[in-house]
């Protein structure tokens, strides 16, 4: 098929590669906020296993084509049976004038894929712009995930389409047919249901990781191993392990996004909902707590003294630091005039472009243990790989004052703390043992 497609987001990039890599005819329209030479050396998507190399080999074999400032392209060649459009939710005002745009260009049949996060209601909205004729736009939920962004596109766990048209299903349907070989993971449901739904698993996945961090909190109080109880909670089959680890908050640029989106459509409709705003408000808390574990360890005297972090990226496997836990506790410590050393393999040119060359922090990218040379305590906020099993003799001989916080509880406490280190976790905690021998 003749696929136009059009944005910047991750999503936009993912369906532009898996598209082409299966034979469609595919144009790439970057937006003008990021054309594909920014695009091709940022980070997030050089970091993404695959994607960049599929990108390049549908250039090469000429089954993807991109526009770089044209605009899109006229005359008869133009004609496409799909418009399949990746926005930002910013972008959200050009999307009705780029499809009345491209349907004005062409006569007969058009089916506009909206791959966005908008607002409910604006699949149908768009499908307006088209102008009729049999054009029919569909609501294709992004289920893209950071890290693993070609995996999910060619291997779907499901498809989420919103769509109230047997032609325009078909269409759809034959442009992921190579998608959905092995068993229909096709999940069909009115468009406005399907917006929403994409919206409410945002929330009913943040719901659980908030009410999580509530019972860590309790279970700290208590003097409680918040594992055992997550443990507990994840056995019962009515609840399960998913999205049920205590953390220093979550942030990213589509989960906390799609969030916030959630509240606009309560806000829009006039409604209020309390339990969303303590979700927002928790997760903010959070990404302040192994400051105030920090805070409460040394008694409040913290001026002039370095602090190692590992990790700056929101999440493993990804170079962006969008409403990341780290950017509040940076602000944090430097407010106290603390010295950060700072280590992450795949983030520290995101976090030097959006704090600059600040006089309190020097980053580093190769060595973990050269960020920990002269520190006091050393702060785990992103769960990299790499960081999971420290050479913990050389860890204990470095840290002057033995702390460590562990904001994503991945170390066991007392294995920690038999190597003379003090381990605060959230809702986990382990002292050294009095001993004068060392392992």
């Amino acid at each position: 098929m003749r696929i136009e497609i059009h944005g910047s987001e991750l999503a936009a990039a993912t369906a532009a590669a898996a598209l082409s890599w299966v034979g469609h005819q595919v144009r790439w329209v970057p937006h003008e906020t990021m054309r594909w030479p920014e695009l091709q050396a940022a980070d997030w998507l050089r970091r993404e296993p695959d994607l960049l190399d599929r990108l390049e080999e549908g250039l090469e074999q000429g089954t993807l084509r991109l526009a770089n400032g044209e605009g899109s392209a006229g005359g008869a060649d133009a004609r496409i049976d799909i418009l399949w459009l990746a926005l930002s939710p910013e972008q959200r005002e050009e999307a009705g004038d780029l499809a009345a745009k491209v349907a004005g260009r062409q006569d007969g049949a058009l089916v506009l894929v909206n791959n966005s996060t908008f607002p409910v209601g604006e699949t149908e909205r768009l499908e307006v712009r088209l102008g009729g004729n049999g054009r029919r736009a569909v609501a294709l939920v992004d289920m893209i995930e950071e890290g693993r962004a070609w995996d999910s596109f060619t291997r779907p766990g499901r498809w989420l389409l919103g769509c109230d048209d047997e032609r325009a299903e078909a269409q759809v349907r034959e442009v992921l047919r190579a998608f959905n070989r092995r068993r229909d993971v096709m999940q069909l449901m009115p468009r406005r249901a399907a917006e929403l739904t994409k919206l409410a698993t945002i929330g009913m996945l943040a719901t659980r990781i908030s009410y999580m961090n509530e019972i860590a909190g309790l279970a700290d109080s208590l003097g409680v191993d918040v594992e055992y109880v997550r443990q507990g909670m994840g056995a019962d089959s009515r609840i399960g392990y998913e999205y049920l680890y205590p953390g220093c908050g979550f942030g990213g640029p589509h989960f906390s996004r799609d969030l916030m989106r959630l509240a606009d459509v309560q806000v829009a409709i006039g409604r209020h909902s309390a339990l969303l705003e303590q979700v927002l408000d928790i997760n903010e808390q959070k990404k302040e707590t192994l400051f105030r574990k920090l805070w409460t360890h040394f008694h409040g005297q913290l001026e002039g003294r370095t602090v190692a972090i590992w990790g700056a990226a929101f999440k493993p496997g990804s170079a962006r630091i969008d409403h990341a836990p780290v950017l509040t506790l940076l602000r944090a410590l430097w407010a106290q005039g603390v010295r950060v050393q700072l280590h992450d393999p795949a983030a520290t040119p995101a976090l030097r472009a959006e704090v600059g060359e600040h006089p309190l922090l020097t980053l580093f990218d190769g060595d973990p243990y050269a960020a920990c040379e002269n520190a006091d305590a050393l702060i785990l906020v992103t769960e990299w790989k790499h960081y999971w099993n420290p050479d913990w003799p050389r860890l204990s001989s470095t840290l002057r004052e033995k702390l460590l916080l562990d904001g994503r509880n991945i170390y066991d406490p007392a294995h920690v703390a038999d190597w003379g280190l003090v381990y605060r976790g959230i809702g986990r905690r382990a002292e050294p043992p009095e001993r004068t021998s060392s392992r």
